[in-house]
């Protein structure tokens, strides 16, 4: 791996680790590759999954990549909310799911399906004033934001654990998984929040394809001794 095909442009396909942000990973690598280098989609920290990686002149197809269809698999938990709509805050508003039927849980996944309008969490990094609204929201500042027109293609249930739900939805540029989490529970009148998630597929790109990040950095410290330091 010469350091001049990554200025030259590559695409870098990486399994984003549990707890890095996706910037994280981008200066990780910049550090490495030493080239221009963007991502495809930002992924929450507590998400893992498919992070698409630009360099060089590629990074002009970050736009390209970051339009295209997304598939994730995840769990949610119902019966308590939490402010992040995630475990990136404490559960509260705690309910009994334990009458929730298979039947019931599957059926609800009908409410989302197609174009559906959808409030994102306001612990999210869309900018109001030039400022991600997340850092309002840590503030307790009341915090509006509107609805964005996204779709979901398929919205499968996977498995039943209660109070775990597991599915596998596939969806548009634009959709917050943990709104959808939120917004499953509240379907079925228990709450809910995300507690697992991976990102499978961007477009064409899959995570099977992707590497390990400290694999990634392992490959190319060996074949690049010279770049370190």
């Amino acid at each position: 791996m010469e350091q001049n095909i990554y200025a030259e442009g590559q695409v870098i396909l990486i399994d984003k680790p549990l707890e890095w942000t996706s910037f994280d990973v981008v200066n990780k690598l910049k550090h490495k590759v030493k080239a221009k280098i963007g991502h495809a989609g930002t992924l929450d920290p507590l998400a893992t999954g498919l992070l698409i990686c630009c360099t060089g002149k590629m990074t002009k197809k970050i736009n390209e990549y970051q339009a295209q269809e997304k598939e994730y698999t995840g769990t949610f938990t119902l019966g308590a909310t939490t402010p992040t709509f995630d475990l990136e805050s404490e559960p509260e508003n705690f309910k009994d799911s334990s009458h929730l039927t298979e039947d019931a849980i599957k059926a609800a996944t009908g409410q989302f399906m197609g174009a559906i309008a959808q409030l994102p969490p306001i612990h999210s990094a869309i900018k109001q004033n030039g400022k991600p609204i997340y850092l309002a929201a840590r503030k307790g500042v009341d915090v509006k934001v509107e609805p964005r027109n996204i779709v979901i293609k398929e919205f499968e249930i996977t498995g039943i654990e209660m109070p775990l739900v597991h599915f596998r939805v596939v969806c548009s540029t634009g959709t917050y998984i943990r709104s959808l989490a939120n917004d499953f529970g509240a379907a079925l009148g228990v709450g809910g929040h995300l507690s697992k998630l991976v990102r499978t597929r961007i477009g064409e790109f899959r995570v099977e394809d992707a590497y390990q990040l400290d694999a990634f950095l392992e490959k190319f410290k060996q074949a690049a001794p010279e770049q370190q330091g």
